[in-house]
């Protein structure tokens, strides 16, 4: 980078894109210089919207062009071996929309195609990027609640989505579980790492996703973590953690939380509450601002994001699929998604 600017290339142009871009727009040290799209006139509406220099009508272009740094890949998630596969081909630096990719296979490929070419790669969790959660984990890792023995997640929406929704489409990767259960997922392994056992039960669409899902997750040391996700009704997305000693509960919107309760025996209750110098609870800043971070300092994986960290919560959704008999096109029926190896 000939300057302290991180310059940024966008990879599709529906809402996600848009929600980024107008997050990145705002840091005085991210330029965004070009997108790219499907089509030419999707790109040159989404340029003229956030004042992007380069517009390209597809994404081979977008990937080939030298003078970006990191490419933000916001397709839908079917799409994300594709099209980060392109840019990680073309040398580009990816952070890469989550789900990360379909399934592990799709997202060990990617992982070796950036360690092939000495680039950086990300899922955009932003969660983990999130500072009050940063703070949650710090406190859980330093033994303020004792040894973690729970933890409640769920994440669901009211729907009714029609059938011809992407939500409920199998091309598509469609279903409650890769859009919204990657979340309290990746929420329970973020304290508790890779789970040892995975069991679960679904309600299927009649197209074959799955409309709700619950999950137990469990682990060698004893620590369970009770999971769901919907598309068939609203939940309240909040999630606890209860350890030996305390417990800590996140109210609405853990993923993206203005406050968290930490609750230790005989302690009055502590509350924690995001600091307003860190933007609404909705914005994704924090995840590009780890990303420029890294890039700058040379670095091919984030420390908040781990690849490895991204392939084990990959192994766990591939794992509840296989256990729900959720498949999507070009799964083979007899492979065991959950069986897949991480690349070396």
């Amino acid at each position: 980078m000939a300057d302290d600017s991180v310059r940024w290339g966008i990879l599709a142009t529906g809402g996600i894109a848009a929600a980024f871009t107008a997050d990145l727009v705002d840091l005085p040290d991210a330029e965004v210089v070009a997108v790219g799209s499907r089509t030419r006139a999707s790109a040159d509406a989404f340029a003229e919207r956030f004042g992007i220099p380069r517009a390209y009508g597809d994404w081979a272009s977008l990937a080939q062009d030298e003078d970006i740094d990191v490419v933000y890949v916001a397709t839908p998630h079917a799409a994300h071996r594709e099209a980060a596969g392109l840019c990680l081909e073309a040398g580009r630096n990816v952070l890469c929309e989550k789900p990360f990719t379909l399934n592990v296979r799709e997202a060990g490929e990617l992982v070796a195609l950036a360690r092939k070419h000495g680039s950086f790669l990300m899922e955009a969790m932003w969660m983990y990027c999130n500072p009050l959660v940063r703070r949650l984990k710090a406190l859980v890792d330093d033994g303020a609640i004792g040894e973690v023995r729970h933890v409640q997640a769920d994440f669901g929406l009211a729907g009714p989505f029609p059938p011809a929704h992407r939500l409920r489409d199998p091309a598509q990767g469609g279903g409650a579980l890769l859009d919204l259960g990657v979340y309290p997922v990746a929420f329970a392994q973020l304290l508790l790492g890779e789970p040892s056992d995975v069991t679960a039960r679904a309600t299927l669409s009649p197209e074959g996703v799955d409309l709700q899902t619950g999950a137990l997750l469990s682990w060698d040391g004893g620590a369970l973590a009770s999971l769901h996700c919907s598309i068939s009704g609203g939940t309240p997305t909040v999630a606890s953690v209860t350890g030996s000693a305390g417990r800590i509960d996140v109210p609405e919107g853990f993923f993206h939380p203005e406050r968290f309760v930490l609750h230790r025996d005989g302690r009055d209750p502590e509350e924690f509450t995001a600091d307003p110098a860190d933007g609404p609870r909705t914005s994704m800043r924090h995840e590009a601002i780890e990303v420029m971070r890294a890039v700058r300092a040379g670095e091919t994986e984030s420390p908040l994001v781990p690849l490895e960290g991204t392939l084990a919560v990959m192994r766990t959704l591939d794992a509840i699929r296989d256990r729900v008999g959720v498949r999507y096109p070009g799964e083979a029926l007899g492979e065991d998604p959950a069986s897949a190896l991480t690349p070396a």
